[in-house]
């Protein structure tokens, strides 16, 4: 009996590992066509592009730089004495002539009392001497009196009049000296901190700065550029290529911000150095920036964006849309059916965060910018979006959801 069993399970377990082999091999061989017609189902995923618009093309070179204040004071004492009283609001804007610092001025004003009284005595004294010489005139003429007492009496009209003169000059330089002990703005601006307090001892002409005024309603950036872009530039601007300043026969400047952001007001060059640095071959420059809101502040570190010469038929993409490396620059064209393909492109330089690229694009093309991470092996087809769109709706969906208004009681 059991040879007999042994005898039937032998040809039914080689049958059994057959079929199960069949089995899996038929399920191996069915979920590829499973897997491509899930693929062809999914939508085509949708990247960001740009269209490509030929032109003329400025390049520009950022330079860095540092705003400084077009119009800064030092205040200063211009008399001795007791600071009594701060009369401004540290950090706020002042007035040409507004009063910053109140001194000790009971000196100054015995100072004035005295010259008034000194005066009111040389007055007094010169209408005596003018009575007597009107008197004296006529009898001069008659020779009624000698002409020896006449000139006393003369000499004496003009030395009353010296004295009146003099009397005059001390009353106003007491009056000026009075006035110096209200400490004034020199300009209109904005005044930092208090450098001096109450109780402090200020010398005439002790050169203690008691505050720091700076006018930013304009500010001045200093940078330097190779003589040989000072002068491309200047050819340039001669000949209409590049674009002027509003209102100027200079060039047009743009302020980058630490941040990467652009100020949005424009500057313009003010003017390069009569020389050249032997050492380094570089121009001095100047730019003025228009800063009415007060965003900028004197100090800061920026860089000045300025035009240097212009590309015909060229076009700016974004960096993240060209591939670099020692084959060639090369981009994804998307066509109009969806399809896409990489095209190789020629990069002339770079500007802020663009490429400008100078062949190998035609007008009116799409460019890929965003999305590559959603070609997968498979895609054949993409739908098209403005790349500009997409990081407009990513933004906000990262943005933090407004709190939920508050009930009405």
């Amino acid at each position: 009996m059991s040879m007999r069993l042994r005898f039937v399970l032998r040809p039914v377990l080689p049958l059994l590992v057959v079929t199960g082999l069949t089995g899996l091999a038929a399920c191996s061989k069915s979920e590829p066509p499973q897997a491509a017609a899930a693929q062809a189902a999914a939508p085509a995923p949708t990247v960001g592009v740009v269209k490509v618009k030929l032109g003329q093309v400025a390049v520009a070179a950022e330079l860095p730089g540092r705003l400084e204040a077009a119009r800064s004071a030092d205040v200063r004492a211009r008399a001795g004495g007791v600071v009594l009283k701060r009369l401004f609001a540290e950090g706020s804007v002042v007035k040409a002539g507004q009063p910053l610092f109140q001194m000790d001025d009971t000196t100054y004003a015995d100072a004035v009392l005295a010259a008034k009284a000194t005066l009111a005595k040389a007055q007094a004294n010169w209408v005596l001497a003018d009575a007597k010489l009107k008197r004296y005139q006529p009898m001069a003429e008659k020779d009624i009196v000698s002409k020896q007492d006449f000139d006393v009496v003369v000499s004496a009209e003009k030395a009353a009049l010296a004295d009146l003169a003099a009397a005059k000059a001390q009353l106003a330089n007491a009056q000026t000296n009075l006035n110096r002990t209200t400490i004034t703005a020199p300009i209109a601006g904005t005044i930092g901190r208090a450098l001096v307090s109450e109780g402090d001892l200020l010398n005439a002409n002790d050169a203690t700065v008691v505050a720091q005024i700076k006018d930013s309603s304009t500010l001045y950036i200093n940078f330097t550029q190779s003589a040989s872009q000072v002068l491309q530039m200047r050819r340039d601007l001669a000949s209409g290529t590049l674009k002027r300043a509003e209102g100027a026969e200079a060039a047009e400047v743009k302020i980058v911000l630490e941040d990467g952001s652009i100020f949005p007001t424009p500057g313009r060059l003010l003017f390069t150095d009569m020389t050249v640095d032997e050492g380094t071959g570089q121009v001095k420059l100047r730019a003025e920036v228009p800063n009415a809101k007060g965003l900028l502040l004197p100090g800061l570190f920026v860089k000045v964006r300025i035009e240097q010469s212009a590309v015909s038929n060229a076009v700016l993409l974004p960096q993240q849309a060209v591939t670099r490396g020692s084959q060639g620059d090369s981009v994804l064209v998307v066509h109009a059916d969806g399809s896409f393909a990489p095209r190789p492109v020629q990069v002339q330089t770079s500007m802020g965060t663009d490429w400008v690229v100078t062949g190998g694009l035609a007008d009116g093309e799409q460019v890929m910018v965003t999305g590559q991470m959603h070609l997968m092996p498979g895609v054949q087809k993409v739908q098209t979006q403005p790349y500009q769109e997409l990081e407009a709706a990513a933004a906000a969906a990262l943005a933090p959801a407004a709190p939920p208004a508050a009930a009405k009681k």
